[in-house]
């Protein structure tokens, strides 16, 4: 320390001046704000300070009077000054931060967007104003949610005054960046026409709009604990169809796939939905885009697969598909314990069915992966069904098989 400030720190080559740098974090600092003390630290790390708790200045260890976090545009200008002269040694320079937004400017928006009597360009500037916001930071869609904006927002959505699509959309694309509670996902599943209307629209000639009303539908079916409200969407007409259109759009748009297999899954959690699915090509679509999704979705769309397995019908349709036993067999122990979990569910509800489909496992290498996945971490339910995948397998095993050899025997699979 040299006069109680931090001593610079040299990195990437040239050294921070200490001024630059958080008291808390001791990174250069991005948004540096001052608190009631006089004292300046990078927005987050002081956020973070006080949001543990605390109530003092982490340098002076004076109480904070307040905890308004003033911006220090000078500071931050200087840092960016800063890092452009440091670019060569491949120092960035740090963004322009958005500033939070101030409750009141949250309350005259919503109350713009909700007044049905002034102009239609004021109220679609204040949902697309809310909008920006609340993609701008989590404080901010923090901050814009406890002010309820689902209920103007849904009234706008439903109503059958409002004439200009323009505003419907709009409320749609910001309405899904909230949640709704139970209440309002039971009120809207429970009215066939706004199922019905939500449905139409994932027709509709946007790509965006198309999504939003996806996303939507996402939302309510898994916010609602109602098996006949969930059957109720599902059997909407157009709305499986809508879904898995949307699961099929190309990856241009990469949303789509996302909230595509999110809706998805949530209707199929239901069981009297599954038909339905398999039925409007659910099992070729995520046969077809299995490899293009992310972790996280990916979970998701295999998880998928083995309910719709679990359908006779689905369990057909992915049997007719030449890559779902390749596709199934390669994904074991590669993405994520649950990702093989249910990879080996689906596969074990295929292989029952078929002893075809048995020979295509055998062929593709399903019996080094379950023997290594039985020895592995994974969950307890993903060893049950490999070793019960094994067991049906055991007369597709070629001669020459690892599981046919003299190693098999000193395995952890536990004998049958």
């Amino acid at each position: 320390m040299r006069g109680g400030s931090i001593e610079p720190l040299d990195i990437i080559g040239v050294q921070i001046p200490y001024h630059f740098r958080c008291p808390i974090s001791l990174e250069l600092m991005s948004d540096p704000v001052t608190v009631s003390t006089g004292q300046t630290y990078d927005r987050s790390s002081i956020e973070s300070w006080i949001a543990t708790g605390n109530t003092t200045c982490p340098v002076t260890r004076v109480p904070l009077s307040d905890f308004v976090l003033i911006p220090n545009h000078t500071l931050r200008r200087l840092i960016q000054n800063w890092c452009v002269s440091n670019r060569s040694f491949g120092v960035e320079r740090i963004p322009t931060p958005k500033q939070p937004a101030e409750p009141i400017l949250v309350r005259s928006l919503l109350t713009q967007l909700s007044n049905d009597s002034i102009l239609f360009e004021t109220r679609l500037s204040a949902i697309r104003r809310l909008r920006g916001l609340t993609r701008d930071s989590d404080k901010n869609r923090s901050l814009i949610s406890s002010h309820n904006p689902q209920i103007p927002l849904l009234s706008i959505i439903f109503s059958d005054s409002v004439k200009n699509e323009l505003l419907i959309y709009e409320s749609l694309a910001l309405v899904v960046m909230f949640q709704l509670n139970e209440s309002e996902c039971n009120s809207i599943a429970s009215q066939s026409d706004r199922i019905q209307f939500l449905s139409s629209l994932l027709l509709h000639p946007s790509i965006e709009v198309r999504v939003n009303s996806a996303a939507l539908v996402e939302i309510i079916s898994a916010g609602t604990r109602s098996i006949d409200l969930r059957v109720l969407i599902g059997n909407a007409d157009g709305m499986m169809e809508g879904i898995i259109g949307i699961l099929n759009y190309p990856l241009a748009y990469p949303r789509a796939l996302k909230v595509g297999i999110k809706a998805l899954f949530a209707l199929c959690l239901v069981k009297q939905n599954r038909q339905k699915a398999v039925l409007s090509g659910a099992p070729e679509a995520l046969i077809n885009r299995l490899a293009d999704f992310e972790k996280c979705d990916a979970e998701r769309a295999l998880a998928t697969v083995e309910l719709l397995c679990r359908v006779t019908a689905g369990c057909a349709a992915f049997a007719a598909h030449a890559l779902t036993v390749p596709l199934l067999v390669k994904i074991i122990l590669k993405i994520s314990d649950r990702a093989t979990e249910y990879a080996a569910g689906a596969l074990l509800s295929l292989c029952t069915i078929s002893e075809a489909l048995q020979r295509d496992a055998v062929a593709a290498g399903i019996v080094t992966q379950l023997l290594l996945l039985v020895q592995s971490d994974c969950t307890i339910r993903a060893k049950r069904k490999a070793q019960m995948l094994l067991k049906l397998l055991r007369d597709s095993w070629p001669d020459d098989s690892i599981a046919n050899s003299d190693d098999y025997n000193c395995s952890d699979v536990v004998p049958f």
